[in-house]
Protein backbone atom coordinates (compact mmCIF):
# COMPACT_ATOMS: atom_id res chain seq x y z
CA UNK A 1 0.00 0.00 0.00
CA UNK A 2 1.51 3.33 -1.08
CA UNK A 3 0.64 6.76 -0.56
CA UNK A 4 1.62 10.34 -2.50
CA UNK A 5 4.12 11.95 -0.45
CA UNK A 6 5.97 15.35 -1.11
CA UNK A 7 9.31 16.10 -2.33
CA UNK A 8 12.12 17.02 0.20
CA UNK A 9 12.24 20.92 -1.37
CA UNK A 10 15.64 22.73 -1.33
CA UNK A 11 14.51 25.64 0.28
CA UNK A 12 12.29 26.74 2.97
CA UNK A 13 9.77 29.17 0.99
CA UNK A 14 8.70 26.14 -1.33
CA UNK A 15 6.62 24.73 1.63
CA UNK A 16 3.10 25.52 0.24
CA UNK A 17 0.18 26.52 2.66
CA UNK A 18 2.56 26.41 5.52
CA UNK A 19 0.67 29.27 8.01
CA UNK A 20 -2.70 27.63 7.08
CA UNK A 21 -1.03 24.46 8.58
CA UNK A 22 0.50 26.02 11.40
CA UNK A 23 -2.71 27.41 12.63
CA UNK A 24 -4.56 23.94 12.10
CA UNK A 25 -1.55 22.54 14.00
CA UNK A 26 -1.72 25.15 16.74
CA UNK A 27 -5.56 24.69 17.38
CA UNK A 28 -5.36 20.77 17.76
CA UNK A 29 -2.90 21.64 20.45
CA UNK A 30 -4.58 23.69 22.02
CA UNK A 31 -7.78 21.81 22.23
CA UNK A 32 -6.35 18.66 23.50
CA UNK A 33 -3.88 21.00 25.83
CA UNK A 34 -7.32 22.66 27.22
CA UNK A 35 -9.16 20.04 28.05
CA UNK A 36 -6.17 18.36 30.41
CA UNK A 37 -7.02 21.28 33.39
CA UNK A 38 -10.51 22.66 31.29
CA UNK A 39 -12.93 20.04 33.23
CA UNK A 40 -11.34 20.89 36.64
CA UNK A 41 -13.50 23.61 37.96
CA UNK A 42 -16.80 21.91 36.68
CA UNK A 43 -16.48 18.79 39.30
CA UNK A 44 -18.58 20.31 41.52
CA UNK A 45 -21.49 20.85 39.06
CA UNK A 46 -21.32 17.68 37.08
CA UNK A 47 -21.14 15.63 40.52
CA UNK A 48 -24.70 16.60 41.00
CA UNK A 49 -26.13 16.19 37.53
CA UNK A 50 -24.49 12.75 37.00
CA UNK A 51 -25.71 11.88 40.52
CA UNK A 52 -21.69 10.99 41.52
CA UNK A 53 -20.19 11.07 44.91
CA UNK A 54 -17.00 13.86 45.35
CA UNK A 55 -14.72 10.22 44.96
CA UNK A 56 -16.46 8.84 41.82
CA UNK A 57 -16.50 12.41 40.25
CA UNK A 58 -12.63 12.44 40.16
CA UNK A 59 -12.40 9.41 37.43
CA UNK A 60 -14.15 12.30 34.97
CA UNK A 61 -10.23 13.55 35.28
CA UNK A 62 -8.59 10.07 35.94
CA UNK A 63 -9.78 8.21 33.10
CA UNK A 64 -9.01 10.80 30.71
CA UNK A 65 -5.18 11.45 32.17
CA UNK A 66 -4.54 7.54 32.34
CA UNK A 67 -5.77 6.71 28.54
CA UNK A 68 -4.06 9.63 27.53
CA UNK A 69 -0.56 8.58 28.73
CA UNK A 70 -1.36 5.25 27.59
CA UNK A 71 -1.86 5.87 24.40
CA UNK A 72 0.70 8.80 23.67
CA UNK A 73 4.33 6.16 23.62
CA UNK A 74 2.50 4.58 20.14
CA UNK A 75 2.21 7.44 18.52
CA UNK A 76 5.43 7.39 16.32
CA UNK A 77 3.94 3.38 15.23
CA UNK A 78 0.77 4.40 14.49
CA UNK A 79 2.12 7.73 12.50
CA UNK A 80 4.46 5.56 10.16
CA UNK A 81 1.67 2.76 9.80
CA UNK A 82 -0.94 4.65 8.73
CA UNK A 83 0.43 7.83 7.81
CA UNK A 84 0.33 11.46 9.53
CA UNK A 85 -2.21 13.27 7.94
CA UNK A 86 -4.46 9.85 8.16
CA UNK A 87 -3.87 9.05 12.18
CA UNK A 88 -4.24 13.48 12.21
CA UNK A 89 -7.51 13.32 10.99
CA UNK A 90 -9.08 10.20 12.76
CA UNK A 91 -7.71 11.64 16.14
CA UNK A 92 -9.34 15.51 15.28
CA UNK A 93 -12.57 13.70 14.26
CA UNK A 94 -12.47 10.90 17.89
CA UNK A 95 -11.47 13.52 19.58
CA UNK A 96 -14.28 15.77 18.44
CA UNK A 97 -17.31 13.47 18.67
CA UNK A 98 -15.59 12.45 22.11
CA UNK A 99 -16.23 15.84 23.33
CA UNK A 100 -19.68 16.12 22.01
CA UNK A 101 -20.59 13.01 23.49
CA UNK A 102 -18.69 14.08 26.87
CA UNK A 103 -21.43 16.96 26.96
CA UNK A 104 -24.38 15.07 26.55
CA UNK A 105 -23.73 12.34 28.80
CA UNK A 106 -26.20 11.42 31.42
CA UNK A 107 -24.27 9.33 33.72
CA UNK A 108 -21.12 8.90 35.12
CA UNK A 109 -20.32 5.82 33.68
CA UNK A 110 -21.48 7.16 30.04
CA UNK A 111 -19.20 10.55 31.19
CA UNK A 112 -15.92 8.41 32.12
CA UNK A 113 -16.58 5.80 28.87
CA UNK A 114 -16.35 9.10 26.66
CA UNK A 115 -13.73 10.46 28.53
CA UNK A 116 -11.67 7.14 27.62
CA UNK A 117 -12.05 7.77 24.16
CA UNK A 118 -11.39 11.87 24.61
CA UNK A 119 -8.07 10.74 26.33
CA UNK A 120 -7.31 7.99 23.44
CA UNK A 121 -7.80 10.09 20.91
CA UNK A 122 -6.47 12.72 22.08
CA UNK A 123 -3.24 11.62 23.10
CA UNK A 124 -1.63 12.15 19.32
CA UNK A 125 -2.66 15.30 18.78
CA UNK A 126 0.01 17.36 20.69
CA UNK A 127 3.07 14.77 19.29
CA UNK A 128 1.60 14.87 15.46
CA UNK A 129 1.49 18.68 15.98
CA UNK A 130 5.30 19.31 17.07
CA UNK A 131 6.40 16.62 14.44
CA UNK A 132 4.19 18.36 11.37
CA UNK A 133 5.97 21.50 12.84
CA UNK A 134 9.11 20.23 12.90
CA UNK A 135 8.81 18.51 9.24
CA UNK A 136 7.58 21.96 7.38
CA UNK A 137 10.01 24.14 9.15
CA UNK A 138 14.12 24.39 8.45
CA UNK A 139 16.39 24.24 11.05
CA UNK A 140 17.20 27.94 11.54
CA UNK A 141 13.48 28.50 11.64
CA UNK A 142 12.25 25.94 14.31
CA UNK A 143 12.90 28.21 17.29
CA UNK A 144 10.15 30.35 15.80
CA UNK A 145 8.07 27.36 15.25
CA UNK A 146 8.38 25.63 18.49
CA UNK A 147 7.52 29.16 19.88
CA UNK A 148 4.13 29.05 18.43
CA UNK A 149 3.75 25.67 19.09
CA UNK A 150 5.05 26.00 22.22
CA UNK A 151 2.18 28.53 23.17
CA UNK A 152 -0.57 26.13 22.68
CA UNK A 153 1.28 23.31 25.33
CA UNK A 154 2.13 25.52 28.01
CA UNK A 155 -0.29 28.18 27.87
CA UNK A 156 -3.18 25.42 27.63
CA UNK A 157 -2.97 23.67 31.23
CA UNK A 158 -2.73 27.46 32.65
CA UNK A 159 -5.69 28.68 31.04
CA UNK A 160 -7.86 25.95 31.33
CA UNK A 161 -9.02 26.78 34.64
CA UNK A 162 -10.09 29.87 33.85
CA UNK A 163 -11.71 29.60 30.65
CA UNK A 164 -13.81 26.40 32.38
CA UNK A 165 -14.75 28.50 35.16
CA UNK A 166 -15.94 31.16 32.56
CA UNK A 167 -18.40 28.98 30.73
CA UNK A 168 -19.63 26.70 33.38
CA UNK A 169 -20.26 30.10 35.18
CA UNK A 170 -22.01 31.68 31.91
CA UNK A 171 -23.76 28.83 30.55
CA UNK A 172 -23.45 25.56 32.48
CA UNK A 173 -20.34 22.57 32.12
CA UNK A 174 -21.20 20.30 28.98
CA UNK A 175 -20.15 23.75 27.39
CA UNK A 176 -17.10 22.75 28.74
CA UNK A 177 -16.92 20.17 26.06
CA UNK A 178 -19.07 21.35 23.20
CA UNK A 179 -16.67 24.38 23.01
CA UNK A 180 -14.46 21.92 21.60
CA UNK A 181 -17.02 21.87 18.00
CA UNK A 182 -15.75 24.27 16.11
CA UNK A 183 -11.92 23.96 16.85
CA UNK A 184 -12.23 20.57 15.61
CA UNK A 185 -13.90 21.15 12.80
CA UNK A 186 -11.91 24.18 11.48
CA UNK A 187 -8.37 22.12 12.90
CA UNK A 188 -9.66 19.08 10.31
CA UNK A 189 -10.93 20.98 7.53
CA UNK A 190 -7.79 23.03 7.43
CA UNK A 191 -5.48 20.12 7.57
CA UNK A 192 -7.71 17.46 5.28
CA UNK A 193 -7.18 20.38 2.51
CA UNK A 194 -3.45 21.64 2.98
CA UNK A 195 -1.41 18.89 4.98
CA UNK A 196 0.21 17.06 2.40
CA UNK A 197 -0.51 13.17 2.37
CA UNK A 198 2.39 11.02 4.20
CA UNK A 199 3.73 7.95 3.75
CA UNK A 200 2.13 4.69 4.74
CA UNK A 201 4.07 1.65 5.60
CA UNK A 202 1.43 -1.50 6.06
CA UNK A 203 4.13 -4.23 6.57
CA UNK A 204 4.78 -3.02 9.91
CA UNK A 205 3.88 -5.39 12.66
CA UNK A 206 2.67 -4.17 15.85
CA UNK A 207 4.86 -4.65 19.10
CA UNK A 208 1.70 -6.10 21.17
CA UNK A 209 4.36 -7.63 24.02
CA UNK A 210 5.51 -3.95 24.56
CA UNK A 211 2.57 -1.82 24.51
CA UNK A 212 0.72 -3.96 26.69
CA UNK A 213 4.01 -3.74 29.29
CA UNK A 214 4.12 -0.55 28.89
CA UNK A 215 0.78 0.63 29.21
CA UNK A 216 -0.07 -1.25 32.29
CA UNK A 217 3.21 0.62 33.75
CA UNK A 218 2.59 4.12 32.58
CA UNK A 219 -1.55 3.22 33.53
CA UNK A 220 -0.16 1.82 37.13
CA UNK A 221 1.54 4.87 38.06
CA UNK A 222 -0.57 7.32 37.03
CA UNK A 223 -3.64 5.52 38.82
CA UNK A 224 -1.30 5.55 41.87
CA UNK A 225 -0.41 9.25 41.45
CA UNK A 226 -4.32 10.73 41.18
CA UNK A 227 -5.59 8.05 43.46
CA UNK A 228 -3.07 7.76 46.21
CA UNK A 229 -3.86 11.39 47.78
CA UNK A 230 -7.49 10.20 48.42
CA UNK A 231 -6.46 6.83 49.48
CA UNK A 232 -4.08 7.79 52.22
CA UNK A 233 -1.37 6.35 49.68
CA UNK A 234 0.31 3.19 50.53
CA UNK A 235 -2.08 3.14 53.67
CA UNK A 236 -4.63 1.72 50.74
CA UNK A 237 -4.70 -1.93 48.95
CA UNK A 238 -6.23 -0.15 46.04
CA UNK A 239 -2.65 1.99 45.79
CA UNK A 240 -0.61 -0.66 46.44
CA UNK A 241 -1.69 -2.70 43.77
CA UNK A 242 -1.16 0.23 41.55
CA UNK A 243 2.25 0.15 42.27
CA UNK A 244 3.25 -2.95 42.14
CA UNK A 245 1.51 -3.48 38.38
CA UNK A 246 3.42 0.29 37.30
CA UNK A 247 6.83 -1.08 38.82
CA UNK A 248 6.52 -4.34 37.06
CA UNK A 249 4.98 -2.87 33.90
CA UNK A 250 8.21 -0.79 33.64
CA UNK A 251 10.73 -3.13 34.15
CA UNK A 252 8.63 -5.65 31.74
CA UNK A 253 8.73 -2.23 29.08
CA UNK A 254 12.62 -1.84 29.78
CA UNK A 255 13.51 -5.01 29.44
CA UNK A 256 11.56 -5.84 26.59
CA UNK A 257 12.98 -2.87 24.74
CA UNK A 258 16.65 -4.11 25.34
CA UNK A 259 16.06 -7.44 23.99
CA UNK A 260 13.28 -7.25 21.38
CA UNK A 261 14.17 -7.83 17.54
CA UNK A 262 11.49 -4.98 16.87
CA UNK A 263 10.20 -2.66 19.76
CA UNK A 264 7.46 -0.34 18.86
CA UNK A 265 9.43 2.29 20.45
CA UNK A 266 13.32 2.41 18.34
CA UNK A 267 15.96 1.93 21.08
CA UNK A 268 18.08 4.09 18.57
CA UNK A 269 16.52 7.08 19.85
CA UNK A 270 17.98 6.49 23.01
CA UNK A 271 21.61 6.69 21.53
CA UNK A 272 21.04 10.34 21.08
CA UNK A 273 22.37 12.37 23.85
CA UNK A 274 21.04 15.48 23.43
CA UNK A 275 17.43 13.79 23.25
CA UNK A 276 17.72 11.51 25.93
CA UNK A 277 18.88 14.45 28.32
CA UNK A 278 16.29 16.57 26.54
CA UNK A 279 13.87 13.88 27.99
CA UNK A 280 15.48 14.23 31.51
CA UNK A 281 15.29 18.16 31.55
CA UNK A 282 11.46 18.07 29.96
CA UNK A 283 10.56 15.92 33.12
CA UNK A 284 11.89 18.70 35.20
CA UNK A 285 9.98 21.08 32.99
CA UNK A 286 6.50 19.18 33.55
CA UNK A 287 7.13 18.97 37.58
CA UNK A 288 6.77 22.65 37.82
CA UNK A 289 4.49 23.56 34.99
CA UNK A 290 1.76 22.34 36.50
CA UNK A 291 2.48 21.49 40.36
CA UNK A 292 3.27 25.37 40.81
CA UNK A 293 -0.10 26.34 39.45
CA UNK A 294 -2.16 23.74 41.43
CA UNK A 295 0.03 25.57 44.66
CA UNK A 296 -0.93 29.10 43.69
CA UNK A 297 -4.89 28.31 43.18
CA UNK A 298 -5.57 27.39 46.41
CA UNK A 299 -3.10 29.52 48.54
CA UNK A 300 -4.41 32.60 47.00
CA UNK A 301 -8.28 31.19 47.19
CA UNK A 302 -7.88 29.61 50.90
CA UNK A 303 -5.33 31.58 52.71
CA UNK A 304 -5.26 35.16 50.94
CA UNK A 305 -8.90 35.25 50.51
CA UNK A 306 -8.88 35.81 47.15
CA UNK A 307 -12.63 35.37 45.19
CA UNK A 308 -12.03 32.63 42.62
CA UNK A 309 -12.18 35.07 40.14
CA UNK A 310 -9.71 37.59 41.37
CA UNK A 311 -7.19 34.08 41.54
CA UNK A 312 -7.87 33.54 38.48
CA UNK A 313 -6.67 36.96 37.19
CA UNK A 314 -4.13 36.84 39.55
CA UNK A 315 -2.19 33.72 38.02
CA UNK A 316 -3.05 35.09 34.48
CA UNK A 317 0.49 36.88 34.19
CA UNK A 318 2.50 33.22 34.31
CA UNK A 319 0.67 32.54 30.80
CA UNK A 320 1.64 36.12 29.73
CA UNK A 321 5.36 36.13 30.69
CA UNK A 322 5.71 32.42 29.08
CA UNK A 323 4.48 33.69 25.76
CA UNK A 324 6.66 36.12 25.61
CA UNK A 325 9.94 34.79 26.52
CA UNK A 326 8.70 32.21 23.79
CA UNK A 327 8.47 34.18 21.54
CA UNK A 328 12.07 36.07 22.02
CA UNK A 329 13.56 32.31 22.94
CA UNK A 330 12.43 31.71 19.00
CA UNK A 331 13.97 34.13 17.70
CA UNK A 332 17.38 34.23 19.66
CA UNK A 333 18.02 30.29 19.63
CA UNK A 334 19.69 30.29 16.44
CA UNK A 335 21.95 33.31 17.36
CA UNK A 336 22.95 32.33 21.31
CA UNK A 337 23.61 28.89 22.87
CA UNK A 338 20.48 27.55 23.98
CA UNK A 339 22.31 25.97 26.82
CA UNK A 340 22.40 29.45 27.56
CA UNK A 341 19.41 30.60 27.28
CA UNK A 342 17.81 26.99 29.04
CA UNK A 343 20.17 28.00 31.94
CA UNK A 344 19.04 31.25 32.40
CA UNK A 345 15.16 30.34 32.28
CA UNK A 346 15.87 27.55 35.04
CA UNK A 347 17.51 30.51 37.37
CA UNK A 348 14.54 32.33 36.94
CA UNK A 349 12.30 29.92 37.51
CA UNK A 350 14.62 29.06 40.90
CA UNK A 351 14.48 32.68 41.63
CA UNK A 352 10.57 32.60 41.73
CA UNK A 353 10.40 29.21 43.87
CA UNK A 354 12.92 30.60 46.24
CA UNK A 355 11.11 34.39 46.32
CA UNK A 356 7.74 32.48 47.18
CA UNK A 357 9.38 30.68 50.43
CA UNK A 358 9.50 34.05 52.28
CA UNK A 359 5.29 34.65 51.59
CA UNK A 360 2.73 35.15 54.17
CA UNK A 361 -1.12 35.26 53.80
CA UNK A 362 -0.56 39.05 53.93
CA UNK A 363 2.04 39.05 50.41
CA UNK A 364 1.01 42.15 47.90
CA UNK A 365 -0.85 41.16 44.87
CA UNK A 366 2.20 43.01 43.28
CA UNK A 367 4.83 40.85 44.54
CA UNK A 368 2.97 37.61 43.52
CA UNK A 369 2.21 38.91 39.89
CA UNK A 370 5.47 40.07 39.40
CA UNK A 371 6.98 36.08 40.86
CA UNK A 372 4.37 34.25 38.67
CA UNK A 373 5.45 36.46 35.11
CA UNK A 374 9.35 35.24 35.89
CA UNK A 375 7.84 32.15 36.50
CA UNK A 376 6.46 32.61 33.52
CA UNK A 377 9.00 33.84 31.76
CA UNK A 378 11.45 30.96 32.87
CA UNK A 379 9.48 27.83 31.38
CA UNK A 380 9.14 30.13 28.37
CA UNK A 381 13.19 30.47 27.99
CA UNK A 382 13.54 26.32 28.95
CA UNK A 383 10.78 25.12 26.75
CA UNK A 384 11.77 26.63 23.14
CA UNK A 385 15.09 26.07 23.60
CA UNK A 386 15.05 22.58 24.83
CA UNK A 387 12.84 21.67 21.67
CA UNK A 388 15.26 22.72 19.29
CA UNK A 389 18.07 21.18 21.19
CA UNK A 390 16.02 18.06 21.80
CA UNK A 391 15.62 17.77 17.78
CA UNK A 392 18.54 19.20 16.08
CA UNK A 393 20.63 16.07 16.19
CA UNK A 394 18.01 13.58 16.05
CA UNK A 395 16.84 11.14 12.91
CA UNK A 396 13.95 13.09 10.63
CA UNK A 397 12.55 9.34 10.94
CA UNK A 398 12.26 9.26 15.00
CA UNK A 399 10.61 12.58 14.86
CA UNK A 400 7.40 11.49 15.69
CA UNK A 401 8.67 8.81 18.07
CA UNK A 402 10.49 12.00 19.73
CA UNK A 403 7.82 13.59 20.36
CA UNK A 404 5.22 11.34 21.49
CA UNK A 405 7.76 10.75 24.29
CA UNK A 406 8.23 14.12 25.31
CA UNK A 407 4.75 14.94 25.70
CA UNK A 408 4.86 11.34 27.83
CA UNK A 409 7.55 12.44 30.23
CA UNK A 410 6.23 15.92 30.07
CA UNK A 411 2.83 14.59 30.99
CA UNK A 412 4.31 12.51 33.60
CA UNK A 413 6.51 14.61 34.84
CA UNK A 414 3.17 16.90 35.45
CA UNK A 415 1.45 14.00 37.21
CA UNK A 416 4.28 12.87 39.75
CA UNK A 417 5.22 16.81 40.54
CA UNK A 418 1.54 17.12 41.31
CA UNK A 419 1.06 14.24 43.63
CA UNK A 420 4.20 14.83 45.31
CA UNK A 421 3.36 18.62 46.22
CA UNK A 422 -0.05 17.72 47.34
CA UNK A 423 0.58 14.62 49.59
CA UNK A 424 4.02 17.00 50.97
CA UNK A 425 1.78 20.05 51.67
CA UNK A 426 -1.34 17.72 53.35
CA UNK A 427 1.76 15.81 55.36
CA UNK A 428 3.66 18.97 56.33
CA UNK A 429 0.13 20.70 57.33
CA UNK A 430 -0.17 18.05 59.95
CA UNK A 431 3.21 18.30 61.34
CA UNK A 432 3.25 21.45 61.39
CA UNK A 433 0.21 22.12 63.01
CA UNK A 434 1.36 19.61 65.87
CA UNK A 435 4.13 21.17 66.50
CA UNK A 436 2.42 24.78 67.33
CA UNK A 437 -0.27 22.72 68.97
CA UNK A 438 2.53 21.81 71.65
CA UNK A 439 3.22 25.24 72.72
CA UNK A 440 -0.21 26.54 72.30
CA UNK A 441 -1.45 25.64 75.95
CA UNK A 442 -2.66 27.18 79.27
CA UNK A 443 0.82 27.05 80.55
CA UNK A 444 2.12 29.56 77.83
CA UNK A 445 2.85 32.52 79.27
CA UNK A 446 1.60 34.82 76.53
CA UNK A 447 -1.84 33.22 76.38
CA UNK A 448 -2.37 32.95 79.93
CA UNK A 449 -1.46 36.69 80.53
CA UNK A 450 -3.60 39.37 81.23
CA UNK A 451 -3.47 41.19 77.86
CA UNK A 452 -5.42 41.70 74.59
CA UNK A 453 -3.39 38.69 73.06
CA UNK A 454 -4.16 36.58 76.11
CA UNK A 455 -7.75 37.05 76.64
CA UNK A 456 -8.22 36.96 72.77
CA UNK A 457 -6.55 33.55 72.40
CA UNK A 458 -6.72 32.10 75.91
CA UNK A 459 -7.25 28.48 75.10
CA UNK A 460 -9.63 28.06 78.75
CA UNK A 461 -12.07 29.37 77.14
CA UNK A 462 -13.96 28.13 73.99
CA UNK A 463 -14.37 31.52 71.56
CA UNK A 464 -10.73 31.46 72.55
CA UNK A 465 -10.02 27.66 71.96
CA UNK A 466 -11.68 28.67 68.43
CA UNK A 467 -9.53 31.39 67.77
CA UNK A 468 -6.56 29.40 68.61
CA UNK A 469 -7.26 26.45 66.51
CA UNK A 470 -7.72 28.78 63.48
CA UNK A 471 -4.29 30.74 63.85
CA UNK A 472 -2.92 27.60 64.13
CA UNK A 473 -4.81 26.22 61.26
CA UNK A 474 -3.42 29.08 59.05
CA UNK A 475 0.08 29.13 60.35
CA UNK A 476 0.20 25.62 59.68
CA UNK A 477 -1.23 25.89 55.82
CA UNK A 478 1.47 28.41 55.07
CA UNK A 479 4.44 26.96 56.33
CA UNK A 480 3.97 23.52 54.30
CA UNK A 481 3.03 25.92 50.84
CA UNK A 482 6.08 27.47 51.38
CA UNK A 483 7.58 23.71 52.06
CA UNK A 484 6.64 22.91 49.00
CA UNK A 485 7.60 25.99 47.17
CA UNK A 486 11.58 25.10 48.58
CA UNK A 487 10.87 21.56 47.60
CA UNK A 488 10.18 22.36 43.98
CA UNK A 489 13.30 24.68 43.86
CA UNK A 490 15.45 22.45 44.78
CA UNK A 491 13.98 19.71 42.09
CA UNK A 492 14.53 22.39 39.70
CA UNK A 493 18.18 23.24 40.33
CA UNK A 494 19.52 19.70 39.19
CA UNK A 495 18.42 20.14 35.67
CA UNK A 496 21.52 23.21 35.49
CA UNK A 497 23.53 18.76 35.41
CA UNK A 498 21.94 18.04 32.30
CA UNK A 499 23.13 21.51 30.53
CA UNK A 500 26.30 20.21 31.27
CA UNK A 501 26.64 17.10 29.49
CA UNK A 502 24.16 18.61 26.41
CA UNK A 503 25.92 19.20 23.13
CA UNK A 504 25.62 22.58 21.50
CA UNK A 505 23.86 21.57 18.05
CA UNK A 506 26.09 22.65 14.95
CA UNK A 507 23.32 22.69 12.75
CA UNK A 508 20.96 25.40 13.63
CA UNK A 509 21.44 27.55 11.06
CA UNK A 510 22.06 25.43 8.07
CA UNK A 511 19.28 24.69 5.56
CA UNK A 512 17.43 21.45 6.59
CA UNK A 513 16.79 19.69 3.01
CA UNK A 514 14.56 17.12 4.55
CA UNK A 515 12.50 19.55 6.88
CA UNK A 516 9.53 18.74 5.03
CA UNK A 517 9.21 14.71 4.48
CA UNK A 518 6.39 13.57 6.22
CA UNK A 519 7.61 10.01 7.37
Amino acid sequence: MSATTISPPTQAGVVPNRTIITVCAMVATLMQALDSTIANVALPYMQGSLSATSDQITWVLTSYIAAAAIMTAPVGWLSARFGRKNLFMVCLVGFTVASMLCGAAQSLTQMVGFRVLQGIFGAALVPLSQSTMLDIYPAEQRGTAMAIWGMGVMVGPILGPTLGGYLTEMYNWRWVFYVNLPFGILALVGLAIFLPKAAVNSELKFDWIGFGVLALGVGGLQMMLDRGQDKDWFGSTEVIVEAVLAGLGIYLFVVHLITAKRPFIPPAIFRDKNFSLSLAMMFAVGMVLLASSALMAPFLQNLANYPVEAAGLTLAPRGIGTMVTMLIAGKLVSRVDPRKLMAFGIMLICWSLYASTHWTENVAERTIIINIMVQGAGLGFVFIPLQVVAFATLDAKMRTDGTALLSLFRNMGSAIGVSVTSAMLAHNIQVVHAQLAEVATPFNRVLSAHNAIGQMFNPMTSVGAQRLDLLINQQAAVIGYLDDFKLMMFTTLPALLFLVLMRRPAALTKADPEHSVME
